[in-house]
């Protein structure tokens, strides 16, 4: 079996969306090792914000998928002419630690360099997820000391960690 990696589109969003929301919350996400499932549990997100990328040409939702199912996904954002954001990192739980998010990452890397001639890759993490961000920093990925509000208000507040990577 091989994975492939591409642009999703509308059309993909049904089977996709189920994948995504299995990596990041619930009981499932508990599975892997990269889930929000502890901290969170709202949904991550919803058909109509993946339409929006899927329809934005300046972001790309790649898809991974193996003999036509999909099983991970990564969302690359054109922020300028020299950065690029990294987001939506996920991966089927039961497939984590296999090397796949390191191959969605790359692709995503060299999305952003050849289609939006990106030289730098940003992105967030939670604060809280200190074995994600060792992660990045494995593949990479440097802190760059800013840290941003976390995109829904909660209480306690909850910030995100600013992770960038030269592409040159």
């Amino acid at each position: 079996m091989s994975v492939t990696f591409r642009p999703a589109t509308i059309d993909d969003l049904s089977a996709l969306h189920p994948v995504i929301e299995r990596a990041y919350r619930g009981d499932t996400a508990r599975q892997g090792w990269t889930h929000e499932a502890d901290l969170l549990d709202d949904t991550r997100t919803d058909r109509a914000e993946l339409e929006a990328i899927v329809s934005d040409p300046e972001q790309v939702l790649l898809m991974a998928e193996e003999d036509g199912v999909p099983i991970g996904s990564v969302n690359v954002v054109r922020r300028s002419a020299e950065v690029a954001y990294l987001g939506l990192l996920c991966i089927e739980p039961l497939r984590q630690a296999g090397g796949l998010g390191r191959q969605l990452i790359a692709a995503a890397e060299e999305y952003a360099r050849s289609t939006f001639g990106c030289t730098t890759m940003e992105m967030t993490v939670l604060e809280q997820r200190t074995e994600l961000i060792e992660y990045y920093l494995r593949r990479g990925y440097q802190r760059t000391g800013e840290r941003r509000d976390f995109p829904v208000p909660l209480d306690p507040p909850y910030f995100m960690a600013v992770l960038a990577k030269s592409l040159v």
